[in-house]
């Protein structure tokens, strides 16, 4: 298995315990406040991030180019800096806002970059000739 696609494996499951450990905290609480970030863990941390590793497991080409891994730093560090910002945010720190929404441009970029992979040629990203991507 690719590497890129190992570490999205791993760092999906991080965010599957954070994701779960938020769901608890709710259920056990009865405080509901959180449901965002709880959401964002577990769709955009969990979910996305193994279909990504879904992805280049399927595709190695494209994983072992250095795109790849500008792909999955960029996507990471947007939820990984998203995600607990959203959390204190919902937990009464309105001053967190500014940096949720930077997170979610830099996770927006990560995804950009993702489809990038996704409609581009193998040999275009080992070569890195735009000209003949699509």
């Amino acid at each position: 298995m690719p590497h890129v696609s190992k570490l999205y494996f791993k760092t999906a499951i991080v965010f599957l315990i954070f994701g779960i450990g938020l769901g608890l905290q709710m259920s056990i609480s009865g405080n509901h406040g959180i449901i965002g970030a709880h959401a964002h863990a577990n769709l955009l941390g969990w979910v996305t991030m193994a279909i990504f590793g879904g992805y280049y497991a399927l595709n190695p080409a494209k994983a072992e180019t250095r795109f790849a891994m500008v792909q999955y730093g960029v996507y990471t560090l947007g939820v990984a800096v998203m995600t607990p910002a959203l959390l204190f945010m919902l937990l009464g720190n309105p001053s967190l806002e500014p940096l949720v929404a930077l997170a979610s441009l830099v996770t927006f970029a990560g995804v950009l970059l993702f489809a990038f992979v996704v409609f581009t040629k193998d040999e275009v990203q080992r070569t890195g000739q735009m000209q003949s991507a699509m």
